[in-house]
């Protein structure tokens, strides 16, 4: 068996671009807070930036008019030398500055026929999260016509002795450093250093035999679910017309991401708080209870969640008679039926903050949760299910992925 993470042949823009103004964050961020993006807008001016190359989901809902300038905007850069650092055969260590510490990564490229998204998976590559399916068709229409893709994906990989990512970081003084810069907004510091020639050789020694003792479970998709099923969908529609011999090495088979240690100090798992629109707080309170008492559950003041409006707290409490579920299936399963009988739409939110100054004024409910132990992920995944999407966040918003390498997914 192959590995399924692998060295890349990876792009990076040239040496006169203003990186601070090329790095965005990820596209999923900042949902109901269009005004972050337009702040983003008016940092990066003219100036060559990510943020032509990527839709931000804020605006999603507006119109897909922006997909053909995006694929434009990718061949120009190409075309123009704006992206012309090609770094061969080789994984990127990432080392970024979050509030607990330095977060290290290795960017590469997994195998796409190695990961499946579908619940029950037995696939060396899974999913952490059920997958929205009316999620990927916008991403589609972008990547299926894209020249280049810069994922903000974040793999997790179970390494308590600690043996892929850290000895690499112990030798970080013989690495070609490529960048070294701080991110817009307080976005901290980052810095990426090639991994190549024979250290990119005895990495992917490590790679495969520990994939090999893994028991046919090896990376979970930490961040960027969607946006890896949305890979996965436009690989499985390419290769239906190429031989066996075509498939083996066409770059859209594969896909880049940033594989992280989920034994690292730094990587904390941070709860996805829920904001449910177009709804008055007593008749969201009503609907809730009726519905915890019709599936033989029943709350008492607690911690596991908190419903907030506009003046203030308005219930805490643990939900019982769980058995092996996370209050989040609770909370998940009553918020999409909800939804669904009352018109109001669901948003999920980094940071308690947010959510308060979000349901200011507002006719909407702020629901917060409790992040899960990062340790119980992969016995959970292991077992054959997925969490409901959105449980868990790696970091805060502000320490998700920025944009930084790309990479062509397409034969020239």
């Amino acid at each position: 068996m192959t590995s399924c993470f692998l060295p890349a042949n990876i792009l990076l823009p040239n040496k006169n671009i203003d990186m601070k103004k090329w790095a965005v964050i990820a596209c999923d961020q900042y949902t109901s807070q269009p005004e972050y993006w337009e702040e983003v807008k008016e940092f990066v001016g003219s100036s060559e930036s990510t943020l032509n190359l990527i839709y931000p989901e804020a605006f999603l809902e507006e119109n897909n008019s922006k997909t053909d300038s995006i694929c434009k905007c990718m061949k120009d850069y190409l075309r123009k030398g704006i992206i012309n650092e090609d770094i061969l055969n080789c994984f990127i260590l990432v080392e970024r500055q979050v509030n607990q510490g330095i977060r290290t990564g290795l960017i590469g490229v997994i195998d796409l026929e190695q990961y499946d998204y579908n619940i029950g998976s037995e696939k060396l590559i899974r999913a952490t999260e059920g997958t929205v399916l009316s999620r990927i068709p916008p991403r589609v229409a972008i990547r299926s016509n894209a020249v280049l893709e810069c994922p903000h994906v974040m793999v997790l990989i179970d390494d308590p002795k600690k043996k892929l990512i850290e000895p690499v970081v112990a030798q970080k003084a013989h690495l070609r450093k490529l960048y070294d810069f701080d991110l817009m907004f307080g976005g901290g510091n980052i810095k990426g250093s090639a991994i190549e020639g024979e250290m990119a050789i005895s990495l992917i020694s490590t790679i495969s035999k520990m994939q090999k003792e893994s028991n046919n479970f090896f990376l979970a998709v930490g961040d960027g679910n969607h946006s890896l099923a949305t890979a996965k969908t436009c690989w499985d529609k390419i290769k239906s017309n190429l031989t066996k011999e075509e498939m083996s090495n066409h770059p859209a088979r594969f896909s880049m991401v940033e594989v992280i240690n989920l034994h690292d100090p730094s990587l904390l798992f941070e709860p996805i708080h829920r904001i449910i629109y177009n709804c008055e707080s007593d008749s969201f309170l009503e609907a809730f209870n009726k519905f915890i008492l019709n599936n033989g559950l029943t709350t008492t003041p607690g911690d596991q969640v908190a419903f907030i409006d506009s003046s203030g707290t308005i219930g805490a409490f643990s939900i019982n008679g769980l058995g092996n579920l996370l209050p989040i299936d609770i909370i998940q399963r009553f918020l999409d039926l909800f939804a669904t009988e009352n018109e109001a739409q669901i948003d999920y939110i980094h940071g308690d903050t947010h959510v308060m100054n979000l349901v200011k004024n507002k006719k909407a409910v702020g629901i917060l949760l409790n992040s899960i132990d990062k340790h119980s992920l992969f016995p959970a995944i292991e077992a054959g299910g997925v969490l409901p999407r959105k449980t868990f966040s790696i970091g805060e918003a502000d320490e998700k992925k920025f944009y930084v390498e790309c990479r062509k997914i397409t034969i020239e």
